[in-house]
């Protein structure tokens, strides 16, 4: 394929992105026996090590590349070097395996119907059996999911991620075609994406390459900050009644200490040496606008307490607390408004960038010499796995129509005109901009409360309309998977190949597992810490969008209390004016993205992040070079987590053997 060349006013940055690595002109298939050993290996061994430790640090652990290395070594000694593809998909099947499978959604289920936030607005004992059984249900207080009322939430999940496959693989697949083939659009991250399984392809070489040297130095240093971050709290976790933490879970929470010279805002830190690697390798201006928005939330915060507008932070609020009464007081609608800025700027740089392609298309063709062949750009390369783009359209189109005949089984009530146009015209035309905002700067955007405003004008009354599969979903995250794919060198049918063996496989085991850790004790409790913190806050999240269309009694709902619209129209301007100002000046417009991923939340891990962008910038870039420290620094990154996973599933195998002993019966 032609590399791809500047257009528009992609910023320089972007262009050392694309750059990391060549498309490949030859595919290989990488779907072989080893994938089906590594993906049962993966899951009976690391998948309750993913979910206990999700559940502690919201984080989980890089089972995908232990399980690589352990492969890798194997077949070294046995005399046969895994090839890069079959590492790829190895890649794929092990990281799918390892993340804890959809029962850890029916997990948050059974929190979520019993939780304070649902007593306090009404709604307990009213969600719907598919939803979840009752609290009062033996499924429930049992912890049992082997209770029939399981059977039919069970089942929808199943039917919908089938379903979810197909759209994915159809409508992901044709705007890869648009925005790749046809656009030529870099994907700056699809390469850094694709680097760390190029470590380990060369780990069978007998000479030992730089690639292979920093994904070990990153395992010793994911290793010796592993023991004191997790291993600890697991080991200890299993012998006694509360875990020992060196160092605080999920975050040092320090809000109420510093509330007297910072009122009414959140402080606070995450302590984990990953997010610093990790800040090094996200684009630096990003980062910048990440920044500006923590401090512009630490001054404002303050202000607005003393102004009277954050009127429900009370002195003593965590953080969870005072995240929660800010954003129904002022930053829900802040950040409402600049997120409608930025999907305005996308759309119109969308319809404009279009219009330049097909005028210079046009111009291209009216230059051309009489009689001289076109370029065919609709032509794939050879090996690649490509189909039909009408098969990608009417597989896409047959589901999508099964999911509108689903939710209106669901919720008969809701108009049918709504489902229509969210699954042919809403999820189509996001998922394009966003794979083409994705493409140019690796940023995503959403439209921000289209499904909110749509159950609102549809006069719909309860909570079941919230709760339904309805099919408003964004696909522009599925094209850089494809463009990931692509620059591995592995053919597509081996990707479909991995999804029919994990699908059902982890189904199964993510059955078994969460069953046996849910029997075992109860979750959120003192042995989770971060689920312990952020589920509530996300129940509270949660049941304030629930309350929109719930029947108050000629109260006002909590959700139209959040709604201040003198606060979204300034955001807004701020948005566009912001966005403007830096193209004007030539800025990188990438500050604006990173601001909205800041602006009003806990800036606990963003301090990590942002250390490590300025030491990557202003240390690594000048002493390797910024494209080189780009090859280098995912590598690394690769290796810190293999680390981390090491000692998490040292510290799981204790905790699982202690907790399976001790309720044996003897």
């Amino acid at each position: 394929m032609p590399e791809v060349k500047k257009t528009g006013q992609m910023d320089q940055e972007m262009e050392i992105y694309r750059s990391v690595l060549e498309t490949p002109t030859e595919f290989k298939n990488g779907f072989s026996w080893v994938a089906v050993a590594g993906a049962f290996f993966c899951g009976l061994l690391m998948m309750p090590g993913s979910i206990y430790l999700g559940l502690m640090t919201g984080g989980g652990i890089a089972a995908a590349w232990v399980t690589l290395i352990i492969f890798s070594e194997v077949c070294r000694r046995a005399m046969r070097t895994l090839s890069q593809q079959e590492l790829v998909i190895l890649l794929v099947v092990a990281g799918a395996m390892a993340s804890g499978g959809p029962f850890a959604g029916l997990v948050w289920r059974q929190y979520l119907v019993q939780s304070d936030a649902v007593r306090d607005i009404g709604l307990l004992g009213k969600f719907p059996s598919w939803f979840a059984p009752q609290p009062t249900s033996d499924a429930i207080l049992q912890r049992n999911f082997f209770d029939s009322a399981w059977l039919i939430p069970v089942l929808l999940i199943l039917f919908m991620t089938i379903i979810g496959r197909f759209k994915s693989y159809t409508l992901g697949y044709l705007f890869f075609r648009l925005t790749s083939d046809v656009e030529r659009l870099p994907f700056p991250f699809a390469g850094i994406a694709a680097q760390g399984s190029m470590a380990l392809s060369e780990s069978g070489e007998r000479k030992v390459t730089w690639k292979w040297k920093m994904f070990s130095l990153g395992a010793i240093i994911g290793i010796a900050f592993g023991v004191v971050q997790i291993g600890i709290p697991l080991v200890t976790g299993s012998l006694l009644t509360k875990p020992v933490q060196i160092i605080p879970l999920p975050w040092y929470d320090m809000t109420t200490m510093t509330q007297s010279l910072l009122p009414a805002t959140p402080t606070g830190l995450v302590v984990d040496l990953g997010l610093v690697i990790t800040g090094m390798i996200i684009p630096f201006w990003a980062l910048i606008g990440t920044g500006a928005a923590i401090l512009l939330t630490l001054v404002m915060n303050p202000i607005l307490h003393h102004i009277g507008v954050l009127t429900r932070w009370q002195p003593g609020m965590d953080t969870v607390a005072t995240t929660f009464a800010n954003s129904i007081d002022f930053w829900m609608s802040f950040t409402m408004g600049v997120t409608a800025a930025i999907a305005v700027i996308s759309i119109f740089q969308t319809v404009r960038d279009l219009y330049r392609k097909g005028q210079a298309m046009r111009q291209q063709r009216a230059l051309a010499a009489p009689g001289a062949p076109r370029e065919n750009i609709w032509d794939t390369p050879p090996g690649r796995g490509d189909f039909s783009l009408w098969i990608a359209a009417g597989v896409y189109v047959v589901c999508a129509g099964i999911v509108v005949w689903l939710c209106h089984a669901l919720v008969p009530k809701f108009p049918v005109m709504f489902l229509v146009f969210f699954t042919f015209l809403y999820t189509p035309l996001i998922s394009y901009i966003n794979a083409r905002l994705i493409g140019i700067v690796g940023q995503n955007v959403e439209i921000p409360f289209v499904r909110e405003a749509a159950f609102i004008l549809s006069g719909y009354k309860g909570v079941e309309i919230w709760l339904a599969p309805i099919p408003i979903e964004n696909y522009g995250g599925t094209a850089q998977g494809f463009r990931t794919q692509e620059l591995t060198g592995t053919n597509f049918w081996s990707f479909v190949k991995a999804d029919c063996l994990i699908t059902p496989l982890t189904f199964i085991l993510s059955f078994v597992f969460w069953s046996f850790i849910w029997h075992s004790s109860a979750i959120p409790s003192d042995l989770y810490p971060f689920a312990q913190k952020m589920w509530d806050l996300q129940a509270k999240n949660t049941v304030l969008l629930y309350s929109a269309t719930l029947d108050t009694g000629g109260a006002q709902p909590l959700f139209f209390q959040a709604l201040h619209p003198w606060v979204i129209a300034g955001s807004f301007s701020f948005g566009l004016l912001a966005f403007v100002t830096l193209s004007a000046f030539s800025l990188p417009v990438m500050t604006v993205y990173g601001f909205v991923q800041g602006v009003g939340n806990m800036p606990h891990a963003f301090v990590a992040m942002i250390i490590g962008g300025l030491i990557g910038k202003f240390y690594f870039h000048k002493k390797f070079g910024q494209k080189r420290f780009l090859e280098i620094a995912p590598v690394v990154v690769a290796g810190y987590g293999t680390g981390i996973g090491l000692i998490a599933l040292i510290g799981v195998a204790m905790n699982l053997i202690v907790t399976a002993v001790s309720s044996s019966r003897f």
